[in-house]
């Protein structure tokens, strides 16, 4: 009797061990499946490094390299020169063209202090008629490119002699006409003009 009664208690005992090792292996929760540190992963949304920071790029600048292709304000007309040249419409609604062109004579020197080497020559208009008119401009170096400055007007069919830069002032030498002779004459009155950047605008000066 006492033999039945400890087998019977054994048996309880053991059925109620593997009922609670089977409950507790019904909720035990799911090995965790977080992302190393450090792990990395392809596809859309994917953090390339464990420190989750996003990648940069740099697009590279375009530049205005030449002065040639530079805007240029030509009494108080925006010219944007393309290779050189350009055509604009003499009125609003005109059929008559004003071209502007590139001339030459360039020079290089700082003009306005910053220690990079700028640009001055001279460009022509023409609007149709005889007149071939000279003015001297500059182009002013940037991070970015040229900046083209105003133009001043040096005169109508003269012939350029020289330009130089000294000490931030630009030196224009060209034959005119004196004030006596018709525009008819050969060019051969010597003048020497002065030009210098002033708060961002060429302005003609006395001298150096």
């Amino acid at each position: 009797m006492k033999i039945r009664t400890w087998a019977s208690a054994l048996f309880g005992i053991t059925i109620m061990a593997v009922g609670a090792w089977a409950l507790h292996k019904k909720t035990e929760a799911p090995a965790d499946t977080a992302t190393p540190s450090g792990a990395s992963f392809s596809g859309p949304g994917a953090i390339s490094s464990s420190t989750g920071a996003a990648a940069t790029s740099t697009a590279p600048s375009a530049l205005s390299a030449d002065y040639r292709n530079a805007t240029y304000n030509i009494d108080n007309q925006d010219v944007t020169l393309v290779n050189g040249f350009a055509e604009t419409p003499a009125a609003p609604g005109s059929a008559s063209k004003i071209m502007t062109q590139y001339f030459g004579n360039e020079t290089t020197g700082d003009l306005n202090g910053d220690g990079i080497p700028d640009v001055a020559f001279l460009v022509t208009q023409n609007g149709g008629g005889s007149g071939t008119f000279f003015y001297i401009v500059a182009a002013l170096k940037t991070a970015n490119g040229y900046r083209g400055t105003n133009g001043i007007l040096l005169g109508d069919r003269i012939a350029p002699q020289t330009i130089q830069i000294a000490s931030g002032t630009i030196v224009v030498n060209y034959a005119d006409r004196s004030p006596t002779q018709p525009m008819t004459a050969v060019p051969s009155f010597g003048v020497t003009k002065y030009f210098q950047m002033k708060n961002g605008v060429l302005v003609q000066v006395e001298g150096i």
